[in-house]
This record gives structure tokens, sequence and C-alpha cells, in this order.
């Protein structure tokens, strides 16, 4: 009998290990549609279903245009999800637009609920992610070039040109969530407290206390 129940758990094992890659993105629909209702006050995991909805729902014009990159990372992230784009939603898919000034750079973060592809439209990047062993993978990629960043690992795109630079990114999620590691850390509220993150780091409160003051 005790050998039945193990060799029944060793079988439940191996089918947990096999689904896990079907169940490593948004979960599978139920119907045809579920247009986000974003004003509804009900909590779950995504956003509950409109019950009028119009092809507009469908529709996003945002990434027609470049966006203002006229900030400190001189960077600039248009979303095409769920919380911009509701006929996304139970899809399991997501769009953005990045622009980037020359020298601007989409700073080293996470999604961790997607993987990411992105496609040049201009310019030239420097490009990488590094993985959970520490080690980086980086290229420089230009017009037409295709890069993949793995789900959930740190990655990063730096604009290496002269000139303005723009890509297409493509999420298997409707929804992929981003963690800028910088702002993560040094501007979280309540505060991270500067001594644990001047230990992470090995230097001082000060030097901590200097570079969350950047992030206010």
């Amino acid at each position: 009998m005790a050998r039945i129940q193990l060799s029944a758990i060793a079988a439940f094992a191996v089918f947990l290990a096999l689904a896990a890659p079907s169940i490593a993105g948004d979960p599978d629909m139920l119907q045809d549609v579920c247009v986000a209702d974003l004003k509804s006050s009900i909590k779950l995991n995504g956003f509950p279903c409109k019950a009028e909805i119009t092809a507009d729902d469908f529709f996003f014009a945002g990434l027609k245009k470049p966006g203002n990159t006229n900030n400190p990372a001189g960077s600039n992230v248009t979303a095409a999800n769920v919380q911009s784009f509701s006929g996304v939603n139970t899809l399991g898919v997501s769009m953005a637009r990045i622009d980037y000034a020359p020298g601007g750079q989409n700073p080293p973060h996470t999604h961790p609920r997607a993987t990411e592809i992105i496609f040049v439209l201009d310019g030239v990047l420097e490009v990488g992610f590094i993985t959970t062993a520490n080690k980086l993978f980086t290229k420089t990629i230009t017009v037409g070039d295709v890069f993949v960043f793995p789900r959930g690992l740190v990655h990063f795109q730096q604009n290496r040109g002269h000139v303005p630079a723009s890509v297409i990114a493509g999420f298997n999620s409707q929804l992929q969530g981003t963690q800028a590691i910088a702002t993560t850390l040094f501007a979280a509220a309540p505060p991270v407290p500067s001594d644990v993150l001047a230990k992470a780091f090995r230097v001082g409160t000060e030097e901590i206390d200097a570079v969350k003051a950047k992030f206010q």
C-alpha cells in the first residue's frame, strides 16, 4: 500500500513538473472576450468583465507617437496593457513603445509576470539581461533587430547612438508588472532602512541617504 501511495505521489510530482510551463503565463480564458471593467470595485486576480462592449474596447492608438523622454532616465514607456487597453483582459498579451533620448536608458528592471521581446524601430541600443547565476548576456542591436528578455530576470536597454531610439515591446501577459531596481530600493514607501541597504551595497549610510535624496 505504501509503495502504491509513493508511486501516486511521484506520478503527481511528474504531472506538476510537466504542467509548469503551461501555467507560467496568464491563465487561459473561459469565454471569447472579457473586456476589463476598470471601474469595478470587485477585487480578483485580474479584472472583471464589462457587460457592454464595443469595437473601441479592442483598439488602442497610444503607440503612434514618441513618448516624452525629458526625464532623468532619458526614456519613456508607453504601455498598451490592460490598464490602458481593456480589450486584452484575459488574453495574456500586451505591448509597449519605449523611446530613448540620445544616451537615454530604460534602467535595470524586471517583469515578474512576463517574458519581454523587443523590435527596434529606430536607433542603436545596448541591451542585456542577468541570470540568477549573475551571468550577463548583452548585445548591441539596431533597426529591425529583435531581442528577448526572459521572464523575471533583471534587464536593461541603453541608447548608444547620438539620435533618438525606439522599440516596440511585446509581453505574454495582460499586465506584465515592472520593478525598476533602483526605484524599488531607494524610493519605497515606507523606505527601506538605510542600514539595510548600506550593508547590502557595502557602503556607508550617508551614501545611501544621498542616493535616496535623488529619488525624492
